[in-house]
């Protein structure tokens, strides 16, 4: 956009929203849109809380492009990783093993060496980066809550959200945008630059929404996260660029702490079910008595219990 001229960040994202809103109303009209939860399920109040967040997230998260480095701008999202473990341990009382935790750490710190070139940035930039962590972590959380918990969704969930989105965008153009947008030259190259962005705003709320409703909001972090040293290496293999070795060694890192993440989260990898799978099973004796030992046929009085801990089952065994 800076190519073009067109400094509106907030405005830039309502256009982003309203092509979207758009989009999925064309959908409805297709019957294409899935059906929502009814609505007793899910209360009015999440689903404006949660427009209301993603307005903030998405607008503060391209104003802080505006105004600071990229680098800054990467050092703002490393943040968002611990706010979110933070959150979701206040909220829902969530709490990760420390294992994750030296994963999510070695990929914090990769992800800080290979991307954090450059730290400019002025006081009002800074502030919007800070304000910026706080939504967008609670973007993701509620994101995933309401998909996973409330069986919403991508699609049904953005169609419900994004008026309360654009209407806070609104609220927010007179305070963060400079004055000036209806001079902006609307002419066909820069209107289609605009508009492509649009679309590929949409199949990226798109894609990250499914990704939030098939894993966490950690996880999707942690996705964008290998989209960035993804980036940096294949710029290096396939198309020669230096960003230097301290940079390379920072993204593998990075990749190696996303391979422990993704590792620990498979199904069956937990602690607590490695610690579970390991219990032995117990055989406990015990007596019965005479005359139903004589009853069985010549069978001796003793019957062998053995539990499963993992199971739960208690399997009986009469012995001859």
């Amino acid at each position: 956009m800076g190519r073009v001229g067109f400094n509106f960040p907030i405005f830039l994202t309502l256009i982003h929203y309203t092509v979207a809103w758009i989009l999925l109303a064309f959908f409805k009209s297709l019957s294409l849109l899935p059906m929502s939860p009814p609505s007793k399920t899910t209360p009015f109040s999440s689903l404006f809380s949660l427009g209301a967040v993603m307005a903030f997230a998405s607008g503060l998260a391209n104003t802080s492009l505006k105004h600071n480095s990229v680098g800054f701008y990467q050092m703002a999202k490393i943040a968002v990783t611990p706010t979110i473990v933070l959150a979701e341990f206040v909220l829902f009382k969530k709490t990760i093993s420390s294992t994750k935790v030296m994963a999510l750490a070695v990929v914090s710190l990769g992800v800080a060496i290979a991307t954090v070139t450059d730290l400019e940035f002025n006081l009002f930039g800074a502030l919007v980066a800070v304000a910026w962590i706080i939504p967008s972590a609670i973007n993701k959380i509620l994101w995933s809550n309401l998909q996973q918990q409330a069986n919403w969704t991508a699609l049904a969930l953005m169609w419900k959200t994004t008026p309360f989105t654009v209407f806070f965008l609104l609220a927010l153009m007179p305070w963060l945008d400079p004055p000036g947008v209806l001079l902006f030259k609307w002419d066909l190259t820069n209107s289609s630059a605009i508009l492509i962005s649009a679309l590929l705003g949409f199949l990226l709320q798109w894609s990250g929404a499914l990704a939030l409703g098939a894993t966490s909001a950690t996880s999707h972090v942690v996705l964008g996260q290998f989209k960035t040293c993804v980036i940096l290496l294949g710029g290096y293999v396939i198309f020669g660029s230096d960003p230097g070795f301290i940079s390379i060694c920072g993204a593998i890192a990075a990749l190696g702490g996303m391979s422990v993440y993704t590792w620990l989260n498979l199904p069956g990898k937990s602690i607590d079910h490695m610690s579970n799978k390991q219990l032995p099973k117990q055989n406990v004796t015990v007596s019965k008595p005479k005359a139903e030992a004589d009853d069985g046929g010549g069978e001796t009085g003793v019957t062998v219990v053995s539990v499963d801990p993992l199971l739960s089952k208690t399997i009986t065994a009469n012995i001859v």
